[in-house]
Order: structure tokens, then C-alpha cells, then sequence
């Protein structure tokens, strides 16, 4: 028996390397994707170490004396901290509220369009927006709503009314930056659903037509339900990410009239690990929140279970 088990692990062995071989330049296309991740994303989960310790640059990591959870105490006591914390769910409650819907939206209007070459003509122009940096965007934001010369603050003015603070209060400065984050993303998550709207089964439209259902009965009761999956999929993904927000944006659209709503997570990670130079602190809040996004993702994933949907786990 042990013969023939050994025998048994060899020809299973040797078909496997056979099969390797036979698919090598699959494998060695795979190289440097796994080389990426190990150097980029795996390597540096030993820097977590200096969230526990009272990190000195000339010492390193390990040389550094441990300080225990002393340095989550001292940011968890900054008023600054959870000022930045609130600031970055509000603005990602409200992006997603806004963009979300207009997303779906804007896929089935999209769907719909039967004409080939207009149809491709606007989703290219819905994307473009997805590949200008935050630099440029940020560029065109403040020439369009700056309060002294913005082009719709000077339209405003010539129609009789008074300047907007678009950029210089709390209120206004979340408005600019949501519509900025719609008009820059809101094309580029249609691709998703236009792929998901594909697969729907065109009988199911054809029959409903033959029963006399209308257009936007066949949108409600055919099309919404068959793309279901997909929309609480995304919806997952994007709540699982409440506590992560881009530096870019709130960096360069912020400024001093409005560091109490500009103020988030990542523009409060650069200014302690960058401008301060405080390491500890910097890496102790990215740990947190990625610790927070784990727990946010795993709770709407078993909430939409237990609402009969599909997760993602």
C-alpha cells in the first residue's frame, strides 16, 4: 500500500510539473505581479511594529523601544483626531449617498440608449474625468467657485445676486467637494452595472412587453432585481471604506476657513508623519482604521446576509 501510495504521489507530481511547464510563460507573466505584492503589500506589514513602539529614525524599527498601546492612548485623547475621524464619515456618508444613486442611475439611462455611437460617444466623456489628477480638478474647482473671480460666482453677479462662499465655508465646502467627487467618478462606477446590465435575460424583457407592461414597469420589476447582486456587492465595498478617504482631494480643494469639515484621516496622517514627523502616532491611526474598515465590512456583509442577499465573504 505504501508503494503504491508514493507511486501514486510521483505520477501526480510528475503531471503537475508537466502542466507547469506546458503553461511556463503563464506563470512567468505572473512574476512580477506577485513580486509587487510581496514588495509593496506584504513587506512593509512589518512597519505595523513601529504603532508599538516609541520609534526613533536613527535607531529603526526593532531598535526602537516598545511603548505598548501608549501611542494609540495618547492620539485616541487628541480632540484633533476625532475631529478628523467625524469630518471623514461625514464626507463619506454623503458622497455615497449622493454618488450612489446617481451611479445606477446613470448606467440605466445608458442602457437604454440605442444609438451605438452616441451611447460610446457619452460614456467616453463620463470617463475622461476618472483620468484627470486631483491636481487638475482641484485647478478647475477653484476657477469655477472661488468667491473673488470664479466663473459661476461672476455669473451669479451679472444675474443680480451675491457672491457664494463656495470655498470658504463649512457648508459650501462640502457641497464643492461632492459635486467634484460625482462629476470626477460618478462615469467611471458605470462600468460595473452596464456589465451587469448585459446579462440580463432579454426574454424576460420580450414577455413583458407581450403582457403590456410599461417601460419603467419592466426598469422596476426586470431589471433592477436582476443587477440586485451586484448593486449590494458595491454597496458593501463602498461602506467598507467609510474610514479611508483619498488624500488629494480634501488637501488641495482645503484650506485654513474650512480645516473643520477639510480636516480628515489622511490629511491628518500627513501632516503627524510628514510635517511632524511623528511616525508612532501616524502609523498607530492607519492601523485603526483599517482595523475599523475590517469590522465596517464584515457587519454589512453579515447584515445583508441576514437580509437574504448575497456577501462577499
Amino acid at each position: 500500500m505504501k508503494q503504491t501510495g508514493d507511486r501514486n504521489k510521483a505520477v501526480l507530481r510528475h503531471a503537475t510539473w508537466r502542466q507547469i511547464k506546458k503553461c511556463k510563460w503563464l506563470y512567468i507573466m505572473m512574476i512580477p505581479v506577485l513580486a509587487y505584492f510581496v514588495v509593496f503589500r506584504y513587506a512593509p506589514i512589518g512597519g505595523i511594529a513601529i504603532a508599538f513602539k516609541n520609534y526613533n529614525v536613527f535607531k529603526g524599527i526593532w531598535a526602537s523601544p516598545w511603548c505598548g498601546f501608549a501611542t494609540f492612548q495618547k492620539i485616541f485623547a487628541n480632540k484633533n483626531f476625532w475631529n478628523a475621524v467625524r469630518n471623514t464619515l461625514t464626507l463619506n456618508l454623503l458622497n455615497l449617498a449622493v454618488s450612489f444613486p446617481i451611479t445606477i442611475i446613470i448606467s440605466l439611462m445608458l442602457n437604454e440608449v440605442l444609438h451605438l455611437r452616441f451611447k460610446k460617444l457619452t460614456q467616453s466623456i463620463l470617463y475622461l474625468p476618472h483620468f484627470i489628477s486631483w491636481v487638475v480638478v482641484a485647478g478647475i474647482a477653484t476657477n469655477l467657485f472661488t468667491q473673488q473671480g470664479g466663473t459661476i460666482n461672476n455669473i451669479l453677479n451679472a444675474m443680480g445676486h451675491g457672491s457664494v462662499p463656495f470655498l470658504s465655508d463649512n457648508g459650501w465646502w462640502i457641497f464643492t467637494y461632492i459635486v467634484c467627487n460625482v462629476w470626477k467618478e460618478v462615469g467611471w462606477g458605470t462600468i460595473i452595472y452596464l456589465a451587469a446590465l448585459t446579462g440580463v435575460d432579454e426574454t424576460l424583457y420580450e414577455a413583458a412587453y407581450l403582457d403590456g407592461a410599461t417601460k419603467f414597469q419592466r426598469l422596476i420589476y426586470i431589471t433592477l432585481p436582476s443587477i440586485k447582486p451586484v448593486i449590494v456587492t458595491m454597496l458593501i465595498l463602498s461602506i467598507s471604506s467609510m474610514m479611508s478617504i483619498g488624500l488629494d482631494a480634501p488637501l488641495l480643494l482645503g484650506n485654513s476657513k474650512v480645516q473643520d469639515v477639510s480636516n480628515v484621516i489622511s490629511t491628518y496622517t500627513y501632516q503627524l508623519g510628514i510635517q511632524q514627523a511623528q511616525y508612532s502616532e501616524s502609523t498607530a491611526i492607519g492601523l485603526f482604521q483599517s482595523a475599523i474598515n475590517i469590522i465596517i465590512l464584515l457587519a454589512a456583509d453579515r447584515i445583508a446576509k441576514a437580509m437574504g442577499e448575497h456577501g462577499i465573504i
